[in-house]
């Protein structure tokens, strides 16, 4: 059963929209209240920049609002730990990214690949086999290729749990290693080694899609 918000709270109705500023300190009280109106703004201000981050992450409409909703609930439970030392919306936006992560890793239990088969080839004089073709170098403008999105996606999120979570992170949210590593709670020299499988698997499993026979995909760069 979902936990709900105070009432009064309006849910998330509306498209994506640019980051508005956090809500400063001194709203703290009237939300540890959950007076209404509090809440409402308080949704107000943050709701459509983490709808739109669930919606990059996720993929899908519904799950993305299911984990906005958990994140202002965990938020509104959680205010009292609230330390300030980050800004309300970056606390905001890492429940949010937990939230998206943990369904992630749900919905990825039956179709996850292994990670050592997707790692580069070595010839006979231990030099690494390349393919012919090339990926940009920024995932997201993969995602943002219409034609490729869902076979992108789906490959992003058949990979395993460590090697797609700081993938995500690092290439889709633009987090920085440290970010990251503190996101995921592992060291930085962590992230660096998984995000470095993480692209090698991802390049591998877009070879039938995004190049063939040392062609490039249509309408991509080279």
């Amino acid at each position: 059963m979902k936990s709900k918000l105070p009432k009064g709270t309006a849910i998330l109705k509306g498209q994506p929209g640019n980051p508005t500023p956090d809500i400063i300190d001194s709203s703290l009280a009237p939300l540890l209240a959950k007076e209404p109106r509090a809440c409402e703004e308080f949704v107000a201000a943050h709701g459509p920049r983490l709808l739109s981050a669930a919606r990059r992450v996720l993929g899908q409409e519904e799950d993305a609002r299911d984990c906005v909703q958990e994140t202002f609930s965990k938020a509104f439970a959680g205010l009292h730990g609230f330390e300030g030392r980050s800004s309300l919306g970056t606390w905001l936006y890492r429940i949010l990214l937990n939230q998206c992560l943990m369904k992630l890793r749900t919905r990825n239990r039956q179709n996850e690949v292994a990670l050592d088969p997707l790692m580069p080839e070595f010839d006979s004089q231990n030099c690494r086999v390349e393919a012919s073709w090339q990926i940009p170098k920024d995932v997201e403008t993969l995602i943002d290729s219409k034609h490729v999105r869902d076979q992108v996606r789906a490959a992003i999120i058949s990979l395993p749990d460590a090697a797609r979570d700081v993938l995500l992170l690092r290439d889709i949210e633009e987090f920085s290693t440290r970010e990251t590593a503190e996101t995921l709670e592992i060291t930085e020299g962590a992230v660096k080694v998984r995000l470095h499988r993480a692209r090698a698997a991802l390049k591998k499993l877009l070879e039938p899609v995004y190049g063939s026979n040392g062609a490039t995909a249509k309408g991509e760069p080279s």
